[in-house]
């Protein structure tokens, strides 16, 4: 979305809430929103889909109830959704909400969904529909270690930053580099968008064993509300890509008999704690976010005095 100098309006601010899965995010973003008297905008790419709650920690009916939150159970499982298309929504979301309010808060975990709204992306060329099939069905035959050391030959600086463990985005990564013939990190390099909104970008802390204690709490309590009923009614659609995530993929194992179910909730909780891992590295590298300790019982008051 281009922005000419008349739509500028620094004074309008949007409050980024980041950090790993199981930091505090929700509550810190809701008690900002109150503060505020705004809404609260997910960035949290698993919670946008209506039939994946227990094992993406959706905001609970009393969290959501209690301030307006948006890209909540927004799309179904069987709906492709880009990054892009995010950035697309939230900027037109963005543009009306800030004719209401003056500050606007995002909170969320993926680091990709932030970047494309506070940043934005390049722009790539057009791919060959038939390097995408011929890739996908190299995927089907090979599996997916096959495709990540294509990827590594290709492009190493892409492949030590994305998540190669999603089949989507080593696929697009390759679709790009077999069509264009370069990288597709030397598409990711243009100067960044202007965006017509002040930006402050806060990242939640923990200690690495307090993180980690969290997420295997968090776990068993997911267990306890219905997870795996939860996985079992989506069976059926395993093969959609939104369902190729920690702590359904490893449930599907079980159901399939390659796993018992004390070993699945543990490697949901290993997985879990690599994935916060991941979380840290990419948010790490944003030198725009202030840091504070999550537990900190004046972390809003903290946020408020900074923006």
């Amino acid at each position: 979305m281009d922005y000419g100098p008349s739509t500028m309006d620094f004074s309008k601010t949007l409050i980024v809430i980041a950090g790993p899965t199981a930091s505090g995010k929700t509550a810190a973003a809701i008690e900002l929103a109150r503060r505020y008297d705004t809404v609260v905008v997910s960035a949290d790419s698993r919670q946008f889909y209506r039939e994946m709650s227990i094992g993406t920690a959706k905001p609970t009916a009393e969290e959501l109830n209690a301030v307006k939150h948006y890209f909540i159970n927004s799309l179904s499982i069987s709906e492709t959704y880009t990054a892009g298309d995010y950035e697309k929504q939230c900027l037109e979301l963005l543009a009306g909400l800030f004719k209401i309010h003056d500050v606007v808060v995002l909170a969320g975990g993926s680091g990709l969904f932030i970047k494309a709204v506070c940043e934005g992306f390049d722009v790539f060329p057009d791919n060959d529909p038939d390097v995408r099939e011929r890739l996908n069905n190299e995927l089907e035959n090979n599996g997916i270690a096959y495709l990540q050391e294509k990827l590594k030959a290709a492009d190493p600086e892409y492949y030590n930053q994305a998540d190669i463990n999603n089949p989507q985005r080593v696929i697009r990564a390759l679709e790009v580099f077999e069509s264009s013939g370069k990288p597709y990190s030397s598409y990711r390099k243009s100067a960044l968008n202007k965006r017509p909104f002040h930006i402050v970008k806060f990242g939640l802390s923990l200690p690495r064993p307090v993180l980690y204690d969290r997420i295997n709490q968090r776990v068993d309590e997911m267990v306890k509300q219905g997870l795996i009923d939860e996985v079992k009614s989506l069976l059926p659609y395993r093969y959609l890509n939104a369902l190729n995530t920690v702590g359904y993929s490893e449930l599907f194992d079980y159901f399939d008999g390659k796993t018992d179910l004390d070993t699945a909730i543990e490697l949901i909780k290993q997985n879990t704690r690599r994935f916060a891992k991941r979380q840290i590295t990419w948010f790490r590298k944003d030198k725009e976010i202030n840091w504070l300790e999550a537990n900190d019982e004046n972390l809003v008051d903290k946020i408020i005095a900074l923006v």
